[in-house]
C-alpha cells in the first residue's frame, strides 16, 4: 500500500456508517414524532435515494476527471447540509428538498459518492489479488461501525428519555450527531494525498457517463444490480425497525441492540466471503450466499414470535454480506483502471435508482395491517431473482485473478 492513505479512507468510511447507522433506527421514529404518516415517510426515503442517485451520478462519473478528493469533499458537504435541515425544520417540503439534494441515510447503508470513489481508490491502492481481502475488510470496519452507531443511537435515545428529555429533543440530538460526521469527514478528505487520483497520462478517450471500453459489461450489470436495490428498499433497516415496533412493541434501546449484532454478523460474513471467493470465485459466492439470505428474509415475518423472528433474522445477516465485496471487487476487477470510479458511481447509482421507488411501496404496505408483512417476501423473492439472472449472465466471464 502507499502512504497513509488507505488509513484514512477506512477512517472516512467507519465515521461515515457510525452516523447512518445511529441515524436509521431512530429516523422514522423521528419523523413519525414529528406529525408525518408511515406513507408520507416512505415517500420521503424514496426522494432521499433519488436525489441521492442524481447527486452521486454526477459526483462519480466526474470523479476520474474532475478529481476524486475535490468530489469526496464535496460529498461531505452535502451530508452536512441534509442533516442541518433534518435537524431544524419538520416543514415537508424542505424536508424533500433537503433530501433530494443532501447525503442522508435512512437505511443505514452507504448512501452518496463515498463509497464509489473510496473503493476506486483502495483498488487503484492495492494489487488485484490483494482487492477483494481489502474490500472485506473496508465492509467489516462499515459493517462494525453500522451496528456500533444502531446501538448508541438507539440507548441514547433511551437514556436521554429516562433523564427527561422529551422524545423529538432525544431524536434531535441524534440528527446533531449526524451533521457532525460531515464535517468530521471534511477534515479527513483534505489530509488524502494525489496517489489516489487517476494516474497521469492517461489517454484521452471519449466517454459517456465517465465509461468507454466497459459499457456494456457495466450496463448489464447495473440492470441487475438495480433488481436487486429494489427489492432491498423494500424493507430497509428503518422500515424494518418500525416493523419490529409494529409486531412486537420493540423500543428503541432493544431495536438498537439487535441491529448491532445485526450488523457485527453482516460484517463478519463480508471477510468469510474472501476464503469462499478463493475456492469458488466472485460470481458463485455473489449468488450462492445470497440465495439462502433471502430464504431466511422471507421466514421472519412468518416466526409466531419475537425470539423466533430475532433469530430467522440475525441467521440472514450473518450471510448477508458476503456477497457485497465479491460485488464490488468484480465490478472493479472487469473495468480499466480510469474508469473505476465511473463504473463503481454508475452501478452504486443504479442500484440508488433501483431502491428510490421501493421505500415508498414497502411504507405503503405497512400502513396497511392485513399487508404489513408482505415487504418481506417481495423483497426475498425479488432477490432470488435477482440472483439467478447473475449467474446465468456473468458465470464465465471472469475477473483477472481468476484467469491464471
Amino acid at each position: 500500500m502507499k502512504s497513509r492513505d488507505p488509513i484514512l479512507l477506512f477512517s472516512t468510511r467507519i465515521l461515515r456508517l457510525f452516523a447512518y447507522g445511529s441515524l436509521s433506527v431512530i429516523l422514522a421514529l423521528y419523523l413519525v414524532e414529528t406529525g408525518l404518516t408511515e406513507r408520507t415517510i416512505g415517500l420521503l426515503f424514496s426522494l432521499t435515494l433519488a436525489g441521492d442517485a442524481g447527486i452521486s451520478l454526477w459526483l462519480t462519473t466526474s470523479a476520474d476527471r474532475i478529481g476524486r478528493k475535490r468530489m469526496l469533499l464535496l460529498g461531505s458537504l452535502l451530508m452536512i447540509l441534509a442533516g442541518v435541515v433534518f435537524l431544524l425544520t419538520h416543514n415537508l417540503f424542505l424536508l424533500t428538498a433537503a433530501a433530494i439534494i443532501g447525503v442522508i441515510s435512512p437505511s443505514g447503508n452507504e448512501i452518496g459518492p463515498f463509497l464509489s470513489i473510496e473503493q476506486a481508490a483502495l483498488s487503484q491502492l492495492v494489487p488485484d489479488k490483494q482487492r477483494t481481502k481489502i474490500f472485506a475488510w473496508y465492509n467489516l470496519s462499515g459493517s462494525f461501525a453500522t451496528a456500533t452507531g444502531a446501538l448508541v443511537g438507539g440507548w441514547l435515545a433511551k437514556i436521554l428519555q429516562s433523564n427527561g428529555w422529551n422524545t423529538l429533543d432525544s431524536y434531535r440530538f441524534i440528527l446533531s450527531g449526524y451533521a457532525m460526521a460531515g464535517v468530521f469527514l471534511f477534515i479527513l478528505f483534505i489530509n488524502l494525498s494525489p496517489a489516489i487520483e487517476v494516474p497521469a497520462g492517461t489517454t484521452a478517450v471519449r466517454r459517456t457517463l465517465g465509461l468507454h471500453k466497459s459499457r456494456r459489461v457495466v450496463t448489464h450489470l447495473s440492470a441487475l444490480f438495480a433488481l436487486d436495490a429494489f427489492a432491498g428498499g423494500l424493507i430497509i433497516q428503518s422500515l424494518m425497525a418500525y416493523w419490529f415496533h409494529l409486531r412486537f412493541g420493540v423500543d428503541e434501546a432493544v431495536l438498537g441492540s439487535l441491529f448491532f449484532v445485526a450488523n457485527i454478523l453482516a460484517g463478519l460474513s463480508a471477510l468469510l466471503a474472501v476464503r469462499l471467493a478463493a475456492k469458488i470465485g466472485l460470481i458463485n459466492t455473489m449468488v450462492f450466499t445470497h440465495i439462502p439470505s433471502s430464504l431466511l428474509l422471507i421466514l421472519v415475518p412468518l416466526m409466531p414470535n419475537l425470539p423466533l423472528a430475532i433469530v430467522a433474522l440475525l441467521a440472514r445477516f450473518s450471510i448477508s454480506q458476503m456477497d457485497v465485496p465479491t460485488r464490488q471487487s468484480y465490478t472493479l476487477a472487469v473495468v480499466a483502471p480510469d474508469e473505476r470510479s465511473a463504473a463503481s458511481g454508475v452501478t452504486s447509482i443504479a442500484r440508488s435508482v433501483g431502491a428510490a421507488i421501493s421505500p415508498t411501496l414497502g411504507g405503503f404496505l405497512i400502513s396497511i395491517p392485513a399487508l404489513f408483512s408482505v415487504p418481506f417476501f417481495l423483497c426475498g423473492g425479488l432477490k432470488i431473482l435477482y440472483d439467478l439472472l447473475l449467474y446465468r449472465s456473468f458465470k464465465t466471464q471472469k475477473p483477472p485473478e481468476e484467469q491464471t
